[in-house]
């Protein structure tokens, strides 16, 4: 099986290409990453994901997580992998210096992880979100609750969890009925059981601090009504150690199609006299609160859909290179599968969307970044509506692609594909949950036409501008698919913007696509226009290839919502 090996060109060609050359000279946002710190500490991040975490990555398969009375052990030689990623700092990366963080910029934080989820999956979405719990605490806890826990969780002592699913609510929030009472002390105590809740329990930490949604006894009905509680594994004795069992456990974890490393957990709050926990930001605005992790979140599993996706290429690759089969019309000797076209084909058709999803994570994270540090408050606010705008098309688009191009592998190798000795299997059912969690693919698309294009204001505009811009000066042969695809996600954004609700909603899924596809191909465009063959190669094979599909996808999105409405009659036998 052909391990992982971290594309470093492509991934600083990408990082170079989204934040400008400017960013990293003196004066410029991302300073901090100039005189190769960039490299250097990209080089170091490749190093621990290739000699560490891809070297445990099949056992985490093939063992995956095991639960016993109550306590879960993670795969063989993770706990060693775990306690050299905290010693190397790299919990730290984009955390807030006043509590132990380096407080670097997101889009080095957006290549490790593309490193880290492209080496071992199911490993690194621990560290993902403990690092998306630190985002939701910095912005929203008390300075009391930041003391106490954020210097343990940036130093990645203690980990974190999101707990929003229950049994009857998934998607769902408004259906949430895990309950907090109030304490004489100020703090709460919950009870009931959250499902799906991911490292919910294991061994790589000395504590878990779950950040959980529940409702307080008068709360509104509805998302209204939904507060955000911190609720500690273990919690503080007389001395102050937190060494005190809190009343909640893990009741189990599931037996998964993939990540199986990785613990799905069910957790009970409450057996007895409920769960300690403490108010996250104000009572009954915790959703709000909590979508600055899930955002966080979001953008991170789009990254692991590019660190997927990665993967499945090079192994589909290396071994179509390798295996020798029919003949080409060119030579009577048995040639390598990449020799036939139509392997070529997937071969291409995988490279060019990793390409493209990648340079849309890259492009939203260095958005971030703007406006985290731009000191123009109108260029910062500008900055973070395109972060919004991109976010739900970097997560759907990256984690369809990461499933897409995960499958053309396992074709690529064939039957033997099938097989899970060659590690093509392990890779499409550890893509297969990245549309799914936080928050499905289907619900980044309706967030994208009911919200995001609403509320982001002047950044969709901007974006159309930059991409016809784009297209416009493309050179090589077949660019003109890129005008005609940008002309089309234009046209499309105008109908969504006046389209009834239901209409917008029925056509969310390939609108989002077709905004991915334009945006992705113009900045393949962007990329060969710094005229590198390979960069050319991939950018006309996406246009020509890939692009072209947007027509059928705005008249799919502006006309075959009728059809989905009305379809009654052919769901019922």
């Amino acid at each position: 099986m052909t391990t992982y090996r971290a594309p470093l060109d492509d991934i600083l060609f990408a990082a170079r290409l989204a934040a400008g050359a400017s960013a990293f000279e003196a004066g410029g946002i991302l300073a901090d990453l100039g005189d190769g710190l960039l490299e250097a500490t990209l080089n170091e991040a490749a190093k621990f994901a290739e000699e560490r975490l891809a070297s445990c990555y099949r056992d985490g398969d093939r063992i995956g997580a095991i639960f016993a009375d109550g306590a879960v052990t993670t795969p063989p030689g993770w706990k060693e992998a775990y306690a050299e990623w905290v010693k190397g700092g790299w919990n730290a990366l984009k955390a807030d210096p006043a509590y132990g963080g380096l407080g670097l910029p997101r889009l080095l934080n957006a290549a490790c992880t593309e490193i880290w989820q492209g080496a071992n999956a199911a490993f690194a979405i621990c560290p993902l979100l403990s690092q998306s719990a630190m985002e939701a605490l910095e912005r929203a806890a008390s300075e009391e609750l930041k003391k106490t826990y954020l210097a343990k969780m940036v130093r990645g002592e203690w980990g974190a969890t999101m707990n929003l699913t229950e049994p009857q609510a998934g998607s769902d929030l408004a259906l949430t009925r895990v309950k907090a009472r109030p304490q004489a002390d100020g703090s709460y105590r919950l009870f009931g059981q959250k499902i799906f809740i991911t490292y919910g329990e294991h061994d790589l930490t000395e504590n878990i601090v779950h950040l959980v949604l529940a409702r307080l006894p008068d709360a509104p009905p509805g998302t209204q009504g939904i507060s955000l509680f911190l609720a500690p594994k273990f919690i503080a004795d007389s001395q102050g150690r937190f060494t005190r069992r809190n009343d909640l456990r893990c009741a189990g974890i599931e037996h998964k199609l993939g990540i199986r490393g990785s613990p799905t957990c069910t957790m009970a709050y409450g057996d007895g006299d409920g769960a300690v926990a403490y108010l996250v930001g104000e009572e009954n605005k915790g959703l709000a609160t909590m979508f600055a992790m899930m955002n966080d979140a979001r953008l991170a599993v789009g990254l692991q859909g590019v660190g997927i996706a990665e993967r499945a290429t090079q192994q589909a690759l290396a071994y179509a290179r390798e295996r020798l089969q029919g003949r080409t019309p060119e030579s009577d000797a048995p040639a390598p599968i990449l020799a036939h076209p139509d392997v070529k084909r997937m071969a291409l058709t995988m490279t060019a969307q990793t390409h493209a999803a990648r340079a849309i994570c890259y492009e939203t994270a260095a958005s971030l970044d703007r406006a985290r540090r731009q000191r123009d408050p109108a260029r910062a606010s500008e900055a973070q509506r395109r972060a919004d705008l991109l976010t739900p098309v970097a997560k759907a688009f990256s984690t369809d692609i990461g499933h897409e191009v995960a499958s053309l592998g396992v074709q690529i190798f064939g039957g033997i594909g099938y097989i899970e000795e060659t590690g093509a299997a392990q890779v499409m059912r550890d893509a297969r949950i990245a549309p799914i969690y936080e928050g499905t693919n289907g619900i980044q698309a309706i967030d994208l036409v009911t919200r995001k294009l609403q509320r982001t204001g002047s950044a969709l505009a901007r974006e159309i501008e930059d991409m016809r811009a784009i297209a416009a000066e493309a050179r090589f042969d077949g660019a003109s698919a890129l005008v005609d695809a940008v002309a089309d996600f234009e046209r499309t954004s105008r109908f969504m913007l006046k389209a009834a609700p239901a209409l917008a909603l029925a056509g969310a899924t390939p609108y989002l696509r077709l905004f991915a596809l334009a945006r992705g191909g113009t900045l393949l465009a962007k990329g060969a226009a710094q005229g590198e063959a390979r960069r050319i190669a991939i950018a006309r094979f996406f246009a020509r290839n890939l692009a072209v599909a947007s027509s059928g996808l705005a008249r799919e999105a502006m006309e075959g919502g009728a059809a989905v409405i009305e379809a009654e009659a052919a769901l019922h036998a």
